[in-house]
């Protein structure tokens, strides 16, 4: 045992300090290292991740000790994003399931989900069918049955893998008879249904910007983040397949990410709205279906 610890303070000062020294990467859900400490630690140690200060003076056990010292190793060595080692990510409020199948969940779009997409949604308890494309995790489909209480949300993935993972959240939420998870290259195995919300956050990442990610995010699924040349060639399908599979009154809604310059460039013909986010005007766009 080393005897240089014997705190969560001891342990969490030597943590901020390893995280910083390693210059690592925080994306998933962390915005610093003391905030990823802070959380890894606590949850290492099994204690409420939402009180720190009780326990900081609080001696540890030996094994203990050892314990938080091989996840700050894990962590530091490897570059793993947190999520991937305590299989734990949350996304507006909500908790989910994550491994290496699955990006860590983010997305602006949970920022919007609970205002139901006003104004462009007028009547939220209309909103009957839901597609869900990329869904990955399951994540946005989960919040979006909540928030939309008379619809059936239909999600889609290409990757078998992430509808596994997917699964396993839609089964914790209790929401087998209200989400339909399918197995499809986009629309390819969509039931034939009008929807009157079409919501994804693809795989936008351009080229150039792949080759710059962090290596944290080299563990995740690169056929979640790769959009092609310009970020684009999943939001084309997407774009070009909406119209039909939208009601008169649908919305299409799409996470680009940074890449609001290749969407305008890639659908210069469209008036593309776009919606405020805690990152600015540029990360969501909405089309009407009468638009496309």
């Amino acid at each position: 045992m080393n005897n240089s610890f014997s705190t969560v303070r001891d342990l969490l000062r030597y943590t901020v300090t390893r995280f910083n020294t390693a210059k690592l990467f925080f994306g998933h859900g962390s915005s610093s290292a003391f905030d990823e400490a802070a959380y890894l630690i606590l949850h290492t140690l099994h204690l409420p991740l939402d009180k720190l200060d009780p326990f900081l003076d609080a001696r540890l056990l030996p094994e203990e000790i050892a314990e938080v010292l091989k996840m700050i190793e894990h962590r530091t060595f490897e570059r793993l994003p947190a999520a991937y080692i305590t299989h734990q990510a949350w996304l507006g409020g909500y908790h989910f399931y994550v491994d290496e199948r699955v990006l860590v969940p983010r997305s602006f779009i949970a920022e919007l989900i609970p205002d139901q997409f006003s104004p462009w949604v007028s009547d939220p308890m209309a909103v009957l069918n839901i597609l869900e494309l990329c869904t990955g995790s399951g994540c946005l489909a989960i919040m979006l049955a909540d928030a939309f209480p008379n619809a059936h949300v239909v999600a889609t993935d290409i990757s078998a893998d992430a509808l596994a993972v997917a699964r396993r959240n839609v089964d914790e939420y209790q929401l087998q008879d209200r989400i339909t998870l399918i197995e499809s290259d986009l629309y390819a195995n969509v039931p034939a249904t009008k929807f009157d919300l079409i919501i994804t956050n693809p795989p936008y990442v351009n080229s150039a910007s792949m080759e710059k990610l962090p290596a944290e995010y080299l563990h995740e699924p690169t056929l979640a983040l790769a959009g092609g040349d310009d970020g684009m060639a999943l939001v084309r399908g997407i774009v070009a397949g909406a119209r039909e599979r939208l009601t008169d009154k649908g919305v299409l809604v799409v996470e680009i990410g940074n890449e609001r310059a290749f969407a305008e460039a890639a659908f210069p013909r469209l008036e593309l709205t776009w919606m405020s986010t805690s990152a600015g005007d540029d990360m969501v766009f909405l089309v009407g279906a009468e638009q496309l």
